[in-house]
């Protein structure tokens, strides 16, 4: 393997969930239902009935009703607006500074020869994310989005990432095939793709990452829950996903330095790493085997 290739598989890829794994609450409820003085619980129950009532995809459903509200609201919310509400969304303790610790101790523990890259696949809106404060820590952000018109108002969807949709980006970052208009479906050996997915570790906050966290575990990954803080019903459904063995760990959504949910994410990181430096052993090894053939014949 060229020397280039060695180096893109010692890169590691956190994926996280964005809603409820670093949030408390759902980005619209920051954003655009406070801009149209709408109840967040009146808006999701109605999105629920209609699910309940129509057997529609709940993402697709949400994305729908929002745009009426803003019309029937005469609002006028243009990509750059969205853009600045994300200004009012609030993270879990210790989110704004999680990422440069994470790459900071991972370059601590490999002298600089792992590479981290963290992603956001997630169920919201593309346009809310691209103002959020954490945004630069991202190599890519997937997420729904809208198509605007002529007068920048959003008329429908044109990306729609539900659960199971969100499974194709975890094939994306896998690959090195992160464009939307790359394709995924060709064939790829394993050998050539620049994180493998026992090189990657999901976040998320309950059943709707499970689609992800199965994909990740299953392809020997690594997948981590959090749940609210002093939250008993959150906690029931990590219990679910350890049960389901859709996890590794699962712990409080406090991102703070030394709490439990850096010390498990880290004891996912050093087994990586360790795998990352055995495979670049191995390689150095089998080339050495290969060298020392030629020589004899």
């Amino acid at each position: 393997m060229p020397r280039k290739d060695r180096y893109r598989r010692s890169t590691l890829a956190i994926v996280y969930d964005f809603d409820g794994t670093l949030t408390p609450q759902p980005m619209q409820e920051y954003t655009v239902l406070p801009q149209l003085g709408i109840s967040a619980g009146a808006f999701w129950a109605e999105v629920n009935d209609e699910v309940r009532r129509t057997g529609g995809d709940a993402i697709l459903t949400y994305m729908r009703l929002l745009v009426e509200k803003i019309e029937a609201n005469k609002a006028h919310l243009s990509r750059e607006d969205l853009r600045q509400l994300a200004a009012g969304i609030e993270y879990y303790p210790g989110v704004e500074d999680w990422f440069e610790r994470i790459n900071g101790y991972v370059d601590s523990r490999t002298a600089g020869a792992v590479q981290v890259r963290h992603y956001i696949v997630s169920a919201g809106l593309s346009e809310i994310l691209e103002g959020i404060s954490i945004k630069h820590h991202f190599s890519r952000i997937y997420a729904s989005q809208y198509y605007f018109d002529h007068h920048e108002a959003a008329r429908f969807p044109t990306v729609v990432i539900n659960d199971t949709a969100k499974t194709q980006y975890l094939f994306r970052i896998n690959k090195g095939r992160e464009e939307q208009l790359e394709t995924i479906n060709e064939y790829m050996p394993e050998g050539e793709r620049p994180i493998p997915f026992q090189h990657m570790l999901y976040l998320g906050d309950g059943l709707t990452d499970v689609p992800c966290m199965t994909v990740v575990k299953n392809y020997g990954g690594f997948a981590v829950a959090v749940h609210k803080p002093r939250n008993q019903a959150s906690v029931d459904v990590c219990r679910e996903l350890v049960d389901a063995n859709r996890i590794d760990f699962y712990a409080p959504a406090d991102y703070r330095q030394g709490r439990r949910l850096e010390q498990r994410v880290q004891t996912i990181l050093d087994l990586i790493i360790a795998r990352i430096n055995f495979e670049h052993e191995r390689h150095e090894f089998l080339q050495e085997m290969t060298r020392a053939s030629r020589a004899r014949s």
